[in-house]
């Protein structure tokens, strides 16, 4: 399997980060370190990174300021959300729920939800896709 690395962007112009290959650690307290020190995350509500990307699946993580809202979508696939520190609330049509550090929800394709900072937030959201 080759090694896949992130492109070059004005706000990361460092590149060369492996975001796909048969073995990939990812660091997550530097991670969060990072996109807290980059200027998303000081000008505006929110900020993140993807530290894993292949065919089928991604892995995002999340930085939400206390109030920032992810308004009502759908994801064309299977997601995963994973509260690493800080509280969301989690809105689905048919049930709101509360989620602290160390918790996490599914939700299968197609079903429309919201996310709400209730604090300070970072969180882990997985994504899948058809193949």
């Amino acid at each position: 399997m080759e090694q896949k690395y992130n492109e070059a962007t004005l706000l990361r112009p460092e590149g060369d980060r492996v975001i796909d290959a048969p073995i990939v650690t990812i660091d997550l307290p530097s991670f969060i370190k990072k996109i807290k020190e980059e200027s998303p995350w000081k000008d505006t509500d929110r900020n993140a990174i993807t530290v894993y990307k292949t065919n089928g699946m991604r892995i995002v993580l999340i930085a939400l300021h206390r109030g920032a809202e992810m308004k009502s979508h759908t994801a064309d696939g299977i997601i995963s959300v994973q509260i690493i520190d800080g509280k969301i609330k989690f809105n689905t049509e048919n049930q709101p729920i509360e989620l602290d550090e160390g918790q996490m929800v599914t939700l299968h394709k197609g079903i429309q939800h919201s996310i709400l900072a209730m604090e300070e937030t970072v969180f882990l959201l997985t994504l899948t896709s058809s193949l």
